[in-house]
């Protein structure tokens, strides 16, 4: 299934990636080896992200997202398509040039590769090319983890930190090489709900400085941070485009949430029995009713409620479209998907 990406107006793509495809050989035996099919991890996904975007790759445990972010870096091999970053073929890169990548290019990892008897400090420094100060190196840590809200004491042992303190080292000794790109992979799970708002602010205050890729199955997280959403199924991309516009494209009907003050004895069959309406539902919070009415798609009855309202003599206190929710919008693309496979 082919989806031509959107990208923001009047942008630049920094990263263009087109037909990507990975795949893992499937190997069968004990001693003689033979390979008997591939698993398709990325198959086939074209994406375009802005300098200053920040994009959510969202899709289930398994859908690919950590694979393509990897094969984006070159630690993964491809099975065919391209990659462009600033305009560089990325699959043509070597040596000094693919070191060059890394350092604009930076991944935050789920699995963390540190060492538990080693420092902050001696861990980033295994990272990061050689540098003439350990001293100075730590300086630049206390300074960038600060600036980024997230401080780290560099003399600290791995082995003392919780786990969303060894999430920040990973972040910050990717800060400290100053990438143009920044992909986060699940930066979220496994850390405390403190770390969380942490880790949702610092995205937020890159604020069209910094370009991040943002993966995740944390539906709310890409709600709360990302401008644009790409859904990714089973190694292929379903959809791409803004939240709200996903919903528009999607819903079958169109909802309201309206706070009306007056008996629910005449509210009830009065919204009930307006032409367009095809369902209304109510609960009470605090003396006054809540309606959740559905009507058909495009229809837009807020003007005759409200009139209906004012000309009964009943208090409308709130009247309000609902969108539908990213998880709504990913369970009804994925199963979409999949019925057509």
């Amino acid at each position: 299934m082919s989806h031509s990406p959107a990208s923001t107006e009047n942008s630049v793509p920094i990263l263009k990636v087109r037909d990507l495809k990975v795949h893992f050989p499937v190997k069968r035996g004990l001693v003689f080896q033979r390979t008997v099919g591939v698993v398709k991890a990325v198959d086939g996904v074209d994406i375009e992200i802005n300098h200053g975007e920040t994009l959510g790759l969202v899709g289930e445990s398994g859908s690919g997202k950590t694979t393509l972010g990897r094969a984006i870096i070159r630690l993964n091999d491809t099975a065919g398509g391209s990659i462009s970053y600033s305009g560089q073929n990325v699959l043509a890169l070597r040596g000094q040039e693919m070191r060059r990548l890394r350092k604009n290019i930076g991944m935050v990892f789920q699995h963390f590769s540190l060492f538990d008897s080693l420092t902050v400090l001696q861990n980033v420094a295994l990272a990061l090319p050689p540098v003439s100060s350990m001293a100075g190196l730590a300086e630049r840590i206390e300074r960038v983890s600060a600036d980024y809200g997230l401080p780290l004491h560099p003399d600290v042992p791995v082995v003392d930190l919780s786990v969303g303190e060894r999430q920040r080292i990973e972040i910050v000794r990717c800060l400290l090489q100053e990438p143009q790109l920044l992909i986060m992979d699940e930066p979220t799970v496994g850390i405390d709900p403190i770390q969380v708002v942490e880790t949702r602010n610092l995205i937020k205050g890159f604020g069209g400085d910094q370009t991040v890729i943002l993966s995740t199955h944390i539906l709310p997280e890409v709600s709360m941070v990302c401008s644009r959403v790409i859904i990714i199924h089973e190694g292929q991309v379903v959809a791409i485009d803004r939240p709200d516009n996903l919903s528009e494209r999607l819903r079958a009907t169109e909802k309201l949430e309206v706070d009306i003050r007056g008996p629910a004895s005449e509210v009830m069959p009065a919204i009930r029995d307006m032409d367009g309406v095809l369902e209304v539902n109510r609960v009470d919070r605090d003396g006054v009713g809540i309606y959740l009415i559905e009507t058909p798609h495009g229809a837009d009855l807020r003007e005759r409620i409200s009139n209906l309202v004012h000309e009964r003599g009943w208090g409308l206190l709130r009247l309000q479209p609902i969108q539908m929710s990213l998880e709504e919008i990913f369970l009804r693309l994925t199963d979409m998907e999949s019925a057509t496979k």
